[in-house]
């Protein structure tokens, strides 16, 4: 395929509608960016081509004028000498040069049409280009916020699963388990009513015995005095 029909083909097409067909858009774009960034390599090869050769003609453009001038003061200087055949030469001389020259200027203008061309069709692909990468960056982030969301999705899939759903239920009845037996625990180490009442007994008798020492103690120091 040549670089101008490629470069046709690449114009005239339909981004989002060839997007919009593929099984897989993000590797589409891409493979349109890498073909739009070769031809677009070839254009301004072809380009940079037409601008040398532009240059070249105009080079040997003013070679012929400086040959048609010389030929015409040529001419001036034989008529001035009363040469006129040699004159007459001189002036077919310049008459060839200038029909040269001016198949030179009409070569110099398709070169420059030609190079105008190439810059524009430079400038849209670029445009073109431009828009298809500002395309691939939208296309890659949706990709990563649909990876995201899907794998965000699972796990919520999974979470409300019958499994997992059975696993709490297990946690909960197991740790229902552990504070019954805690309170169990607890409720051993109570006293009972009893148990209770024969402290306070217990308590009192105490108290009884402490009273009876201070009083001996109090009896005995007064006897000593």
């Amino acid at each position: 395929m040549g670089i101008f029909t490629r470069f046709s083909d690449i114009v005239s097409s339909n981004i989002n509608s060839m997007l919009d067909k593929a099984e897989d858009p993000e590797k589409m774009i891409k493979l349109m960016i890498h073909e739009m960034e070769d031809t677009l390599i070839e254009l301004k090869s072809s380009c940079a081509g037409v601008i040398a050769g532009r240059k070249k003609v105009e080079r040997k453009l003013d070679e012929i004028h400086g040959r048609k001038d010389l030929w015409a003061e040529r001419a001036n200087l034989a008529v001035a000498k009363g040469r006129d055949n040699l004159a007459r030469e001189a002036l077919l001389e310049k008459r060839r040069f200038s029909e040269v020259a001016e198949a030179l200027e009409n070569e110099l203008g398709e070169y420059a049409g030609l190079v105008t061309q190439y810059q524009e069709d430079i400038s849209e692909l670029e445009s073109k280009l431009n828009n298809a990468k500002e395309k691939k960056r939208v296309l890659v982030q949706r990709h990563k916020r649909a990876t995201g969301k899907k794998r965000a999705q699972g796990e919520i899939r999974r979470s409300n699963s019958s499994d997992t759903m059975a696993r709490f239920d297990k946690l909960e009845s197991r740790i229902e388990q552990m504070e019954a037996e805690a309170d169990l625990v607890n409720m051993a180490n109570k006293p009972t009513i009893d148990e209770e009442f024969d402290n306070l007994a217990s308590d009192d008798e105490i108290e009884n015995e402490l009273a009876k020492i201070k009083a001996a103690q109090s009896n005995n120091r007064r006897e000593a005095i």
